[in-house]
Protein backbone atom coordinates (compact mmCIF):
# COMPACT_ATOMS: atom_id res chain seq x y z
CA UNK A 1 0.00 0.00 0.00
CA UNK A 2 1.40 3.37 -0.98
CA UNK A 3 1.40 6.37 1.33
CA UNK A 4 -1.13 8.85 -0.05
CA UNK A 5 -3.62 11.43 1.24
CA UNK A 6 -5.46 10.21 4.37
CA UNK A 7 -3.25 7.13 4.85
CA UNK A 8 -2.58 6.22 8.49
CA UNK A 9 1.20 5.89 8.73
CA UNK A 10 3.39 4.52 11.51
CA UNK A 11 7.11 5.13 11.27
CA UNK A 12 10.28 5.21 13.27
CA UNK A 13 12.61 8.13 12.85
CA UNK A 14 15.84 9.20 14.45
CA UNK A 15 15.98 12.97 14.86
CA UNK A 16 19.27 14.81 15.38
CA UNK A 17 20.43 18.38 15.07
CA UNK A 18 23.32 19.61 12.93
CA UNK A 19 25.76 18.90 15.80
CA UNK A 20 24.57 15.30 16.09
CA UNK A 21 22.62 15.71 19.34
CA UNK A 22 19.85 13.11 19.38
CA UNK A 23 16.32 14.42 20.02
CA UNK A 24 14.49 11.20 19.17
CA UNK A 25 16.27 7.86 19.06
CA UNK A 26 13.62 6.20 16.88
CA UNK A 27 12.88 3.45 19.40
CA UNK A 28 9.23 4.45 19.71
CA UNK A 29 7.03 4.49 16.60
CA UNK A 30 5.22 7.66 15.55
CA UNK A 31 1.77 7.45 13.95
CA UNK A 32 0.11 10.21 11.94
CA UNK A 33 -2.51 10.81 9.26
CA UNK A 34 -0.74 11.64 6.00
CA UNK A 35 -1.83 14.58 3.93
CA UNK A 36 -0.94 18.13 4.96
CA UNK A 37 -2.63 18.11 8.37
CA UNK A 38 0.40 19.76 10.02
CA UNK A 39 1.27 16.48 11.76
CA UNK A 40 4.82 16.34 10.38
CA UNK A 41 7.20 18.72 8.68
CA UNK A 42 6.02 19.28 5.10
CA UNK A 43 9.36 18.15 3.60
CA UNK A 44 9.14 14.88 5.55
CA UNK A 45 5.60 14.24 4.32
CA UNK A 46 6.72 15.00 0.77
CA UNK A 47 9.56 12.47 1.09
CA UNK A 48 7.10 9.81 2.30
CA UNK A 49 4.43 10.50 -0.35
CA UNK A 50 4.02 7.48 -2.64
CA UNK A 51 6.38 5.25 -0.64
CA UNK A 52 5.49 1.77 0.61
CA UNK A 53 6.04 -0.19 3.82
CA UNK A 54 9.72 -0.78 4.53
CA UNK A 55 10.89 2.42 2.82
CA UNK A 56 14.04 3.87 4.38
CA UNK A 57 15.71 7.19 3.75
CA UNK A 58 17.87 9.87 5.31
CA UNK A 59 16.55 13.41 5.16
CA UNK A 60 18.21 16.69 6.12
CA UNK A 61 15.85 19.60 6.76
CA UNK A 62 16.90 23.22 6.45
CA UNK A 63 16.14 25.36 9.49
CA UNK A 64 13.21 27.03 7.73
CA UNK A 65 11.75 23.62 6.84
CA UNK A 66 11.85 22.48 10.47
CA UNK A 67 11.31 24.66 13.54
CA UNK A 68 12.81 27.85 12.10
CA UNK A 69 15.44 30.09 13.64
CA UNK A 70 15.61 30.35 17.42
CA UNK A 71 13.49 33.25 18.64
CA UNK A 72 14.74 34.54 21.98
CA UNK A 73 11.40 36.33 22.48
CA UNK A 74 9.84 32.89 22.93
CA UNK A 75 12.31 31.79 25.62
CA UNK A 76 10.96 31.88 29.18
CA UNK A 77 13.08 31.52 32.30
CA UNK A 78 11.29 30.27 35.38
CA UNK A 79 12.40 29.48 38.91
CA UNK A 80 12.61 25.77 39.65
CA UNK A 81 9.97 26.22 42.36
CA UNK A 82 7.40 27.13 39.66
CA UNK A 83 7.61 23.66 38.12
CA UNK A 84 5.27 20.90 39.28
CA UNK A 85 6.72 18.29 41.64
CA UNK A 86 8.19 15.26 39.93
CA UNK A 87 8.99 17.00 36.64
CA UNK A 88 11.81 15.26 34.78
CA UNK A 89 14.17 16.27 32.00
CA UNK A 90 12.40 15.49 28.73
CA UNK A 91 9.02 15.54 30.44
CA UNK A 92 6.04 17.64 29.41
CA UNK A 93 4.29 20.34 31.39
CA UNK A 94 1.06 22.21 30.80
CA UNK A 95 0.69 25.96 31.35
CA UNK A 96 -2.18 28.29 30.53
CA UNK A 97 -1.23 30.67 27.71
CA UNK A 98 -2.11 34.37 27.48
CA UNK A 99 -5.20 33.42 25.44
CA UNK A 100 -6.48 31.25 28.31
CA UNK A 101 -5.89 27.99 26.46
CA UNK A 102 -3.57 25.24 27.70
CA UNK A 103 -0.13 25.01 26.14
CA UNK A 104 2.16 22.02 26.42
CA UNK A 105 5.91 22.32 26.75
Amino acid sequence: MKITQDTAVTLRMKVTDSQGSVYDDGKHPVSYLHGDYDNLFLKLEQALEGQEAGFQTSLVLATEDAFGERDEALVTTMPKADFPPGIKVGGQIQRIGPDGNPRYY
